[in-house]
């Protein structure tokens, strides 16, 4: 059983478009092909997991005109990679611990500012398929992708191919 006190709390958001198509932020300074994901981020203490999904795709996209689909069951967890410097693995923590929430975007598309708050996650965005997500992820988060689109595969449109 894997102790999960050495992973650090982490929310993660896939955004739906209403026809089912998905949000997908490109990483700034990230090098192709393994540059875009979903919106992620800290859990701060004793915040709420939703309340914490909500302020996560508010400060990385701008985009606050949602409506809640679902959630995954349990932490979905990820190591960082042998000798991967990040900020995170500084402070101790071994990997990253994750409830994903899906949301469907009812908004204006005038309302992504990817510059919303502080230095910008993302510097570009698009809509795209859920189906998609693991194969343009880091290596290292690629199997906590793959449990996101299985949990979220049903609320997703597909390109023909899935």
């Amino acid at each position: 059983m894997t102790d999960l006190s050495r992973y650090r709390p982490n929310v993660g958001v896939v955004l739906f478009h209403p026809d089912g198509r998905v949000w997908f932020g490109r990483r700034a300074g990230t090098p192709e092909p393994h540059n875009w994901q979903f919106p992620q981020g800290g859990v701060d203490e004793g915040e709420d997991l939703e309340a914490a999904a909500r302020r996560e795709l508010a400060e990385e996209t701008g985009a606050t005109t949602v409506t809640y689909l679902a959630r995954t069951d349990g932490w979905i967890v990820y190591d960082f990679p042998e000798g991967w410097g990040g900020s995170k693995a500084w402070r101790g923590f071994k990997g990253q611990k994750q409830v994903w929430f899906a949301f469907r975007f009812d908004g204006e598309e005038a309302e992504f500012d990817l510059a919303a708050h502080h230095e910008p996650e993302f510097d570009a965005w698009r809509w795209g398929y859920l189906a998609e997500a693991p194969d343009l992820i880091v290596p290292f988060k690629r199997p906590a992708y793959e449990q996101v689109v299985r949990a979220f595969a049903p609320l997703a449109a597909t390109n023909g191919a899935g």
